[in-house]
């Protein structure tokens, strides 16, 4: 048997650098894949010796993308330290900006990142723009709305801005997709409608980033969360910035309906035979991309003020192994521990988070015999650490919260997975795919900005009738300064944490282990796969010079490897020392 490799370095549209070595046999179908960050991370050094309220202001710069969720983990995991139960007001308001990125992000991941995936630019070039009406109206009426685009004229007029990209040589962002590659499935007028909505999508996540600031001061790095609650009481007193909220949110959510999850379950029909092919899967259950099958999720979004890790969640905490959707087990965080057997750092046993160590120990690359560089797979090949929970690799994210929500019976993720399921005809088993990730992040999309309304109200009402109160005071020097707190939840890309232990009031061990280090991370000790890694198992690949399946199951996690890797020196030096004097007033 004869096999080859791909190394596709850097994946590109994700944020950060992720590197994939495949393993293709003589049918070209991946038999063994490897992921690696190839950069460093450093954060957790850098707090050490900080005072811990400050770390949120610093773990918000571990990505650019979800800034306000570092940030928040971070403050939460100080606020568990020293029992700190926030206002009502203060946990809407971080609710809503929280909601805000999920419908921002997934929206942007879908239409920037990941529909190239599945849409032939080039293609459109052929359609009639009278049949793309027809097909559009024929997919909204599958979600049950009108098409957000529904006249010719529209179409047509996309239609020729690409055309005269493609004559003139300037496809630009467009110009190194994989164009013609026989695993496109959509047809031209298909296409049409995916490349409207994707110049369409650019004004609608401009204007759901506006959300994001309204109550958080600024997209991207808000900065109105501080421990104890939020700091925008002037926003939260005005009703115009309440409106102003309901207003964008309205045109967000009119978007994600009649725009998004049509597209979604004209994808997902057009390429249902990826999703439903077991032979072209890790586990032998459910389609090409399945992967680990095994789902984890921390819970998210309080609904009530009862307490930390004791208020009822949106999305409930749980487990669900092997693709048993008959029951989930309870989250137990004690069992979380990250290996870095294969990831480049000094260690020999599994830790977790509270005693966990960063420390790099790089071993590089190896030469191949046809002088190119490869992994060293059987030693380090990572910056990523490997998570396990229990022992046991997980897959986080949109489809996780989704399984985990759907197996212990939570009854408005049921209802929302369901009808999307019955709209589009489809066993829930469909879900354990590519195409099932990429569906599964829209369902979330349209639960939470139809979430974020009710949100929005009870914050609008709860002021009205004069409850004002954004901050739970607290004294640091008379609490315990010697403690340890966890602020684990959910970023868009799935489960986050943030550990940290405090020692004379300062921070003794700081970690975050990140979504992208649960699904990037590599092998641990035992030679179990990361999600990356198994996904791509059983995947037929049409071209190996053109790898757009591998890179269509990679997106389908929404990669963001910014929350894995940061820049070092190699050599150790200090390159840079800052000194902050907190009293000087500006």
């Amino acid at each position: 048997m004869s096999k080859k490799h791909i190394i596709v370095d850097p994946i590109t549209r994700i944020e950060g650098h992720l590197r994939i070595e495949a393993v293709i046999d003589e049918n070209n179908t991946i038999v063994d894949a490897y992921s690696s960050s190839t950069m460093f991370r450093g954060i957790e050094t850098i707090l050490k010796g900080r005072d811990p309220r400050d770390c949120g202001l610093m773990t918000m710069r571990i990505c650019g993308v979800c800034t306000g969720t570092h940030y928040q983990r971070s403050i939460e995991a100080v606020e568990d330290a020293f029992d700190i139960t926030i206002p009502k007001n203060a946990r809407l308001v971080r609710n809503l900006i929280q909601g805000a990125l999920y419908v921002h992000d997934h929206t942007v991941h879908f239409y920037h990142l990941h529909a190239l995936d599945f849409v032939d630019i080039v293609s459109a070039t052929t359609a009639n723009p009278e049949l793309a009406v027809k097909e559009a109206e024929k997919w909204a009426s599958v979600a049950g709305v009108t098409p957000f685009i529904a006249d010719a004229a529209n179409f047509k007029a996309v239609q020729d801005r690409v055309i005269k990209f493609v004559k003139e040589g300037r496809l630009g962002i467009f110009g190194n997709g994989y164009w013609g590659n026989p695993h496109y499935k959509l047809t031209p007028e298909q296409n049409l409608i995916g490349v409207a909505h994707y110049l369409k999508a650019l004004d609608i996540q401009r204007d759901m980033a506006k959300m994001h600031a309204i109550f958080g001061g600024k997209n991207p790095h808000p900065q109105s969360i501080v421990v104890g609650g939020v700091t925008c009481v002037q926003d939260i007193q005005n009703p115009a910035r309440i409106g102003l909220y309901k207003q964008l949110l309205e045109e967000g959510r009119d978007f994600v309906k009649r725009a998004y999850l049509p597209d979604v379950y004209m994808a997902g029909t057009m390429y249902a035979a990826e999703a439903t092919d077991a032979k072209a899967t890790y586990k032998g259950v459910g389609g090409t991309g399945g992967g680990l099958l095994s789902y984890m999720s921390y819970g998210d979004f309080r609904l009530d003020d009862t307490g930390f890790y004791k208020s009822k969640l949106l999305f409930p905490s749980g487990i669900v192994l092997d693709g048993d959707i008959s029951k989930a087990l309870e989250l137990d965080q004690s069992k979380i521990a990250e290996d870095v057997t294969h990831a480049w750092y000094e260690g020999t046993k599994p830790l977790h988070p509270y005693d966990g160590e960063t420390i790099p120990k790089y071993t590089g690359f190896k030469k191949g015999a046809d002088g190119y560089a490869y992994l060293k797979t059987e030693e380090k090949y990572s910056w990523v650490k490997s998570p396990t929970y229990d022992g046991k690799k997980v897959e986080v994210g949109p489809l996780a919260r989704m399984v985990v929500g759907y197996v212990k019976g939570d009854e408005r993720i049921k209802k929302y997975v369901d009808n999307f399921l019955k709209r589009g005809n489809l066993p829930i088993t469909v879900l354990f795919s590519t195409v099932g990730r990429t569906a599964a992040r829209a369902i979330e999309t349209e639960l939470m900005a139809d979430v974020l309304m009710e949100w929005i109200d009870e914050l609008g009402k709860n002021a009205l009738g004069g409850d004002l109160s954004t901050w739970t005071k607290f004294d640091f020097d008379k609490v315990s300064v010697n403690a340890k707190g966890m602020g684990i939840a959910e970023a868009p890309r799935g489960a986050l944490g943030h550990w940290v232990s405090i020692e004379n009031g300062k921070v003794k061990n700081y970690q975050a282990v990140v979504p992208s280090t649960w699904n990037a991370g590599p092998r641990d000790a035992k030679g179990q796969l990361g999600a990356y890694e198994a996904s791509l198992i059983g995947t037929k690949v049409a071209n190996p010079d053109q790898p757009l399946e591998l890179l269509r199951t990679i997106h389908s996690f929404d990669p963001c490897l910014a929350c894995a890797v940061h820049v070092v020196d190699t050599k150790g030096k200090e390159l840079s020392s800052y000194k902050i004097d907190p009293t000087c007033v500006f």
